[in-house]
């Protein structure tokens, strides 16, 4: 007799919240408090998940439910840096413009999974410093009040007989209260670092990898970007800080798709037994970690825990073979961004194209602005000027090529 496939109904309710700590009791009896005021009410809406293409990515909504447009793991249809045993699809939802700044989301997802398949909700949220990383809806926190919220709906299969669909989602935001945290300086790793290759393969996020390109892959979707943006943004050096490269995260590898080393235990999805900054990779291959095994079980046969394009790769730092690298996480720290609309672009070591180039910055990466001179006159894509901004670390773009700054007041140096 055959056996009926196994179904699941998922039904989530996420809190997400941030609360500042109360005062201690008082030492002699207080008045009786006076009434709270009335909390505003939640800001309540339903994600629409029909697929109009753009950021999507190999999903269909057909007769009510969001589904794998091709639930067959291929070249096309998982993370061309992973190369992990299932099939992925991404549903981006358009951001929306909060009523009033909140710092609480509830996440309601419905969905239905069997034999493999299945459906996450992740939710991000901007404030000034730009986006939050992306959560799972039972782990997501927010820092700061944030005025917009972004979701995606995440599904993946093992192969044709799973099943992953998504039949509805519902966020619900709150005002709380609560006190901004100043932003720390960006994280910075040593981390060992291989070619992607690829070309023709499909990113995470919907990219074709083409010849030469710039971009970078991390193994979590936590700092995926969306198609052809940077939000999040590394900037990789090689070990003797000759040359660097400020690339866009377009894909999710090497091995793993749940592994944000960078962050500490109590954020990080996977292995929160180990340190922070060692990606699991390396522990498996350097110290027989999990049994010297990925997420997928298979052996990992190198310590990988970043993925470079061949243009960032070869041009951008001018590696010829796999190499460790220092690795910044630019959007783990704050202060101005620029974002480059036209690359890549040359870093130099001084405000002219006579200054030497010390290595790229690809086209959509949002680098670290610290203060602006004037330099040559360039008349480049957006404007004609001879304003030049050194970036942290003593390096120069000119403004001409940058299609928008964010996050902070430029001085002049």
């Amino acid at each position: 007799m055959a056996c009926a496939r196994r179904r699941t109904l998922v039904a989530l309710t996420t809190l997400l919240t941030v609360t500042a700590g109360l005062p201690g009791a008082p030492a002699t009896a207080a008045p009786p408090p006076a009434a709270a005021p009335d909390r505003p009410a939640a800001e309540r809406w339903t994600v629409d998940l029909a697929v109009r293409g753009g950021d999507d990515v190999n999903v269909a909504w057909r007769s009510g439910r969001l589904r794998l447009a091709d639930p067959r793991p291929g070249a096309r249809t998982r993370p061309a840096a992973a190369g992990g045993p299932v099939a992925e699809g991404i549903l981006l939802v358009a951001p929306r413009a909060l009523d009033r700044p909140a710092t609480r989301v509830r996440a309601r997802l419905a969905a239905r999974t069997a034999d493999g398949g299945g459906a996450t909700a992740q939710v991000r949220g901007w404030r000034a410093r730009g986006w939050t990383e992306w959560r799972d809806a039972t782990e997501a926190v927010f820092d700061q009040p944030v005025t917009r919220v972004q979701a995606r709906v995440v599904l993946t299969t093992r192969d044709a007989a799973s099943e992953a669909a998504v039949t509805g989602l519902t966020l619900t935001a709150d005002q709380v209260a609560a006190t901004a945290a100043q932003p720390a300086a960006a994280r910075t790793y040593r981390v060992y670092a291989t070619r992607i290759g690829l070309v023709g393969g499909v990113t995470a996020n919907g990219h074709t990898v083409a010849t030469r390109d710039h971009f970078a892959a991390l193994p979590t979707r936590r700092g995926l970007s969306p198609r052809d943006t940077g939000d999040y943004t590394v900037k990789v050096c090689t070990t003797t800080g000759s040359r660097c490269e400020y690339a866009p995260v377009w894909d999710v590898g090497p091995w793993n798709t749940r592994d944000d080393w960078w962050n500490p235990a109590a954020v990080r999805e996977n292995w929160k037994d180990l340190p922070q900054g060692l990606p699991e990779a390396q522990a498996a291959y350097q110290n027989g970690y999990n049994g010297g095994r990925d997420q997928f079980g298979r052996t990992v046969r190198n310590p990988a825990g970043l993925d470079l394009a061949d243009g960032t790769f070869w041009d951008g730092l001018r590696l010829r073979d796999n190499a460790w690298v220092d690795v910044t996480l630019l959007w783990t720290g704050g202060g101005a961004r620029a974002v480059v609309g036209s690359g890549p672009l040359n870093l130099r070591t001084g405000a002219s194209t006579t200054y030497a180039s010390r290595g790229l910055a690809a086209t959509h990466a949002h680098v670290p602005v610290q203060c602006y001179v004037t330099g040559q006159r360039i008349a480049g894509t957006y404007r004609t000027t001879t304003r030049w901004y050194r970036l942290v670390g003593g390096t120069y773009v000119s403004h001409a090529y940058l299609s928008s700054v964010y996050g902070g007041t430029v001085p002049r140096c």
